[in-house]
């Protein structure tokens, strides 16, 4: 026997919103979620990882006192406390989000790992549950590399990090990207030893070269970094302690050695767990669910959505994504999507936030381009604040079109939105952001000396 509805939706993150549309809106819907709703942002990413860099905002805050002539001095950290309170708080949400939906008429909650058996059909906990239409949500997780000796050892990934109760002494950790440059920025600031293992020349690769080069030389102040290096091999020590054996392209390999080890290395659709080719849904090379302007997939009356169809792997695009379909899927209004202007940001500090193309794409593109710049440290704010790093770069065409802007510095991500406004609603003009009176002494003057500086 088959559960019928008029919307399926598999799972129960950002995609949660377009059940509940569907709901609202007089739909039979079904919502299958394995885990507690909220997905990955609200339980395993972006809220428990930003509220525990706020304690290691808060111990540096401490640290830097001493420059403004207050005297303060930092004492014990309570890190099982600063987990527990965040698990607490996230815990609640999650809950309290499954009991309004357990309450929501129209809607039935299945509480468990769907797999699809044929076209718009899932198989949940032994039922059979289909929909005329259905949306797949069913996100990414992190992961884990074939590298010898990795399957022998105990080691975390960026889940089981953000909810360790004892602070390790010392970390390893295996990736440059954003989750491992936050994590370790994380652990570093409330006292870990933090060594990074990184293939690519440089942290955080896919920022623009000036951001990430800048980056990578405030990270190697605070941590052991090793850019250039593959990881190859991974054994455990007899005190319990793990090493990494990394090799770089010339040059001798090192070993390096921590209490834990962090697995940072990116995230994987859970397509294959999904099993999606049952229902006819493509993917692409890397098994991500292969979608067009609507967000459709190659199976009728399907579309996917957020980090399982990998347009863009931020939890702002699945917002976007999320109201495009609640008017294509439950309002019969077609609404495609438009990524342009997609904004970024990764919060170690300083804040590095990103919009539009790097200066490396525009060449690989053959793209003419100036360049503007300011210092952040070099602004009245910047000044007053006693910033050490960070300025503001931006990328724009002969014209004046906007092609990029980059950020490194204190509060980035927050400056980077009146350039990614300018870029979405005012036609993306160098003078869209120059010719605005921005108020004296914000940060924000930054953006425009930079914005100035190319005109």
């Amino acid at each position: 026997m088959t559960d019928e509805y008029d919307l399926l939706v598999v799972g129960g993150g950002t995609g949660n919103n377009i059940a509940a549309a569907g709901a609202d809106a007089g739909l039979e819907t079904a919502l299958v979620e394995k885990g507690p709703l909220g997905g990955t942002c609200l339980n395993r990413g972006c809220n428990p990882s930003k509220m525990v860099i706020q304690a290691a905002n808060a111990a540096n805050s401490v640290r830097d006192a001493g420059q403004f002539h207050v005297e303060a001095e930092l004492g014990e950290t309570d890190f099982a406390a600063i987990v527990d309170e965040m698990d607490g708080t996230l815990s609640d949400l999650a809950a309290g989000m499954e009991e309004r939906y357990r309450e929501k008429e129209r809607l039935t909650l299945y509480r468990n790992e769907a797999e699809f058996v044929d076209e718009r059909t899932v198989a949940v906990d032994g039922e059979r549950v289909r929909g005329e239409r259905v949306v797949v949500a069913a996100g990414s997780r992190p992961l884990v590399p074939p590298i010898d000796g990795l399957d022998t050892v105990d080691f975390l990934t960026s889940r089981d990090a953000l909810y360790l109760r004892e602070q390790p002494d010392s970390l390893v950790v295996l990736g440059g990207g954003y989750i491992a440059v936050e994590l370790g920025y994380f652990f570093e600031s409330l006292g870990t030893d933090v060594a990074i293992v990184e293939m690519m020349d440089s942290l955080v690769p896919r920022e623009d070269p000036d951001i990430a080069g800048a980056f990578t030389e405030v990270a190697r102040d605070r941590h052991n970094v090793h850019t250039g290096h593959r990881a190859t091999r991974v054994e455990s020590e007899a005190d319990g302690s793990v090493t990494v054996h990394a090799e770089p392209e010339d040059g001798e390999a090192i070993a390096v050695s921590g209490e834990e080890l962090l697995v940072a290395v990116g995230r994987r659709p859970n397509t294959d767990t999904l099993a999606v080719e049952e229902a006819g849904i493509g993917t692409d090379e890397r098994g991500f669910v292969e979608t067009d302007e609507h967000l459709a997939t190659t199976a009728e009356n399907v579309w996917a959505m957020g980090d399982i169809a990998g347009n863009h792997m931020f939890k702002h695009s699945g917002d976007y994504e999320t109201d495009r379909l609640v008017e294509t899927v439950v309002e019969d209004d077609p609404a495609p999507v438009d990524y342009a202007a997609m904004p970024h940001a990764i919060f170690t500090e300083p804040q590095i936030a990103g919009v539009g193309a790097t200066e490396d794409e525009l060449r690989e593109h053959g793209r003419e381009y100036a360049v503007g710049r300011q210092s952040i440290p070099g602004t009245p704010m910047g000044r007053a604040k006693k910033l050490d790093h960070g300025f503001v770069k931006v990328l724009a065409a002969p014209d004046g079109e906007i092609l990029g802007c980059h950020i490194f510095g204190h509060e980035a991500s927050v400056l980077l939105h009146e350039v990614v406004v300018a870029m979405r609603s005012a036609g993306g003009h160098v003078e869209d952001v120059a010719g605005v009176i921005h108020a004296h002494p914000t940060l924000n003057k930054a953006v425009e000396y930079a914005f100035e500086d190319i005109t």
